[in-house]
This record gives structure tokens, C-alpha cells and sequence, in this order.
């Protein structure tokens, strides 16, 4: 994985341990301009050797595959090449290609695009990049639900090993959408935390006092495949995708619904055949908006009951920022990476309790416990929904 926390497996670990905030200046574009000049953004140094490989989103999927394939000890041993699927989803595509041509065509008038424009640009082109760079010849496919995507590829991958028809996928999720068209958007939204001169205090998921959430990029890529595939190359595994659920709220188009979030997460508790006593920790949507933290605590409430008072529940978000349709992959590596050390993942700058977000946040910054399961939930705009239930290294 790559985010605004760094690169790789032990940033990531170190940064939930600590509560270290990524969330800094913007210095990939020239921000002047633009009312909120913060993001999650990636460290352009830590993009440097992958030369002029596609569109940002393509680099980072390649940089997270890389390291997943490397962890997973392939190509050894490795299966029938057309029995690897890849899948890796994406809010936004190829942001920053899309905003350049616009700039060329509108700004410049300019009438030619350079060639390269809709093939960095299309929502597949990670996909494409990360099947060729690991020669896998199985299904290949993006997945596109907004914030939701990388949630849903997950848990796409992971029913399609079940299903038996291939024995390993790629999946996660890529964006970087920190471009100044996609900026702008979401300003006109009004949801964006707008804290320019403290911008490691600008995302507080569940805090009363939260102002919106704030853009990010990155990207996480998993290995997926049967426990008996992964045992005979003797590979680490960190954990089991039990179970996935998804919905569609089928209402209005920006307001989230706590029952279709609700549903989601109850279905993967019965597709994953546990109770929900047995879940521990939730690693929540928890974009610090005004909206979504409200409905999602009601949306827990209404999946877990009472035992939605035990449970830990904490936004990383608060650490590496929004990144959109790669928050849920990103999100699922990091709590699965730190569960598996011991450590919950904390809420950070969560200072003014919510009367209506009335759970247990982590607030006091990250703790120390051995979780067995835990949900990681994902809601994008459109009414899509994805919870998935992960069951941690410790039960090995």
C-alpha cells in the first residue's frame, strides 16, 4: 500500500501506532489558487523511480501490486497464469490526465491531445497495468461505486476464488484525484474541511466541532486465493476475507441511509456465519462530515444492538485522508496490518464529543488489544454500500 502515511507495510503500522497525521500542503500542483490547499497526499519523492508509467492513480497501483506480489513470494510457485484475475477499482480514473487534457483543450486552445490521453485516462487503465506488469491473463476488470469501489472489488476477488474459477486475484483500489478540476468539484460541495494553516487538525471524523473531510490519493492491492494455495508456497497470510456485503440505498443521490448501511454490514456478518458479538472493532467510513458520522452510528447501532456499545469503532481517515474509491482497500490493509501487531488503529483529533456519535471512537489515540474479526466499512455517493468482515492473522 502507498498513502499520505508513507509507503509500504511498516509506514502504515507506525503511523496507526503513533496517530500520525499525513495530511499536509498540497505541493504535486500549484494550489494557490484554490480555497482548501490541504490533502492526503503522497510524497512525490516516493514516486520519483517509477518514471513517466501512466496516469498518478496507474503508479500508485503498480507500487502497491508490487509490494503485495513480493509479500505473496511470487512468482514462485505461482499458479497457471490464466487463473490470476486482476481487479482493481477506482473513483475517479485518470484524474490528473482527464484535468491536463481540459486544461489543453479549453485553456490553451489547444486542439490536438497528446496520444496517451484516453488510455491513461480510462478507469481501467490500473487494471490493465497491474495484470502486465504480473502477467495475470485471468478476468480483468475495474470497479467503479465511488467510494465504495475498493470495498467492492475486495470483495469481488473474494468471491470469485470461492466461486472456483481461478486460484488467485489481485484486487484493491487506486485514485489521486488531487488535481485542480476535481478540487474545485468537491469545494462546491461544501464538504471539505478547510484548515490551511493546521492541516494535520483538519479531518475529525465524529467530533462536533468536524468540518468535512479532506481529498487523498493512494492505493492498497491484496493477493487473494485459498488458505491451501498460499500455505503450499509457505507465504504469510495476514488474514481471511469472511465476508461481504453489499447494498444499494436506492434513494438520494448524496444523503447516506442508515438502513442500507445497516444492511450491508449485516449481510456480510450472515454471509461470513458469525454473530455479531464476535466482531470487536469496526474500522469505519467516518468521513468527518456532517452527515455521514451521524447516519453511520446509527447505521452500527441498528446491525450490532446492544453490542454496539463494546465495540471499538475508529476512522483512519482521520490519518491519511479521503481517498475516494481507494479508501476502502487502503482502509482494510491498514486495520488488518495493525490488528495483526495488536494495535487499534485511534480517531484522531476527535476533542468535542458528538451527543448523536455516541460510540466508542478510540479518541484517546491508538490501543492495545488482540482482535480475532472486524468490519471495514466503505459508503459512496449513488447509495452504494460494501462492509467487509476480516478475520485477522491471530486466529492462525
Amino acid at each position: 500500500m502507498i498513502s499520505a502515511l508513507g509507503k509500504g507495510r511498516e509506514d502504515h503500522i507506525a503511523a496507526a501506532r503513533d496517530g500520525r497525521s499525513g495530511i499536509r500542503a498540497i505541493t504535486s500542483i500549484d494550489a494557490s489558487s484554490l480555497e482548501c490547499r490541504i490533502a492526503g497526499e503522497v510524497p512525490t519523492s516516493l514516486l520519483e523511480d517509477e518514471g513517466a508509467r501512466g496516469d498518478r492513480f496507474t503508479r500508485l497501483a503498480l507500487i502497491a501490486a508490487d509490494e503485495a506480489v513480493s509479500q505473496a513470494r511470487l512468482p514462485e510457485a505461482s499458479p497457471d497464469p490464466r487463473r490470476i484475475g486482476t481487479i482493481i477499482g477506482t473513483g475517479m480514473g485518470g484524474s490528473a490526465t482527464s484535468d491536463a487534457a481540459y486544461e489543453r483543450l479549453y485553456s490553451k486552445k489547444l486542439t490536438r491531445m497528446p496520444p496517451t490521453t484516453i488510455p491513461q485516462s480510462m478507469y481501467n487503465a490500473a487494471t490493465s497495468a497491474v495484470s502486465t506488469a504480473h502477467g495475470a491473463q485471468g478476468p480483468a476488470f475495474a470497479v467503479v461505486s465511488a467510494c465504495a469501489s475498493g470495498a467492492h472489488a475486495i470483495g469481488q476477488g473474494a468471491d470469485w476464488i470461492r466461486s472456483g474459477r481461478g486460484e488467485m486475484v489481485l484486487c484493491g483500489a487506486s485514485d489521486a484525484p488531487i488535481v485542480a478540476g476535481m478540487i474545485r468539484g468537491w469545494e462546491s460541495l461544501r464538504v471539505l474541511a478547510i484548515d490551511n494553516d493546521a492541516p494535520w487538525e483538519a479531518c475529525r471524523p465524529f467530533s462536533a466541532d468536524r468540518k468535512g473531510l479532506v481529498l487523498a490519493e493512494g492505493a492498497a492491492v491484496f493477493v487473494l486465493e485459498t488458505e491451501e494455495s498460499a500455505a503450499r508456497r509457505g507465504c504469510e497470510i495476514f488474514g481471511e476475507i469472511a465476508g461481504f456485503g453489499l447494498t444499494s440505498d436506492a434513494g438520494h443521490l448524496t444523503d447516506p441511509s442508515a438502513e442500507g448501511a445497516a444492511r450491508a454490514m449485516t449481510d456480510a456478518l450472515e454471509d461470513a456465519g458469525i454473530e455479531p458479538s464476535a466482531v470487536e472493532y469496526i474500522n469505519a467510513h467516518g468521513t468527518a462530515t456532517r452527515a455521514n458520522d451521524v447516519v453511520e452510528t446509527r447505521a452500527i447501532r441498528q446491525a450490532f444492538g446492544a453490542h454496539a456499545d463494546r465495540l471499538a469503532v475508529s476512522s483512519t481517515k482521520s490519518l491519511h485522508g479521503h481517498a475516494m474509491g481507494a479508501s476502502g482497500a487502503i482502509e482494510a490493509a491498514l486495520a488488518l496490518l495493525a490488528l495483526n501487531e495488536g494495535i487499534v488503529p485511534p480517531t484522531i483529533n476527535l476533542t468535542v464529543p458528538d451527543p448523536e456519535c455516541d460510540l466508542d471512537y478510540v479518541a484517546e489515540g491508538s490501543r492495545q488489544r488482540i482482535v480475532d474479526y472486524f468490519v471495514s466499512n466503505s459508503f459512496g455517493f449513488g447509495g452504494m454500500n460494501a462492509s467487509l468482515v476480516i478475520r485477522t492473522g491471530h486466529h492462525r
